[in-house]
């Protein structure tokens, strides 16, 4: 999916600290959520749609992906 992000507004956690070690996401995307390296933000981003992004988000909160 190509979406232009060149005016998005990126957001990263207020749980990232200040490592620098962390992803910003871009929800105002036209019908996508962009994520990308917060060291490297001229590189080209990860674009979803919303709805794959949800479903992410959601398992995420769930924890489906924690290690066990």
């Amino acid at each position: 999916m190509k979406v232009n992000l060149t005016q998005a507004t990126w957001r990263r956690s207020s749980y990232s600290g200040q490592s620098g070690n962390c992803v910003e996401v871009a929800g105002d995307g036209p019908g996508a959520v962009g994520v990308r390296d917060s060291k490297n933000p001229g590189e080209p981003a990860l674009t979803f749609t919303r709805n794959a992004w949800r479903t992410f988000a959601d398992r995420v909160k769930s924890g489906d992906f924690d290690q066990r």
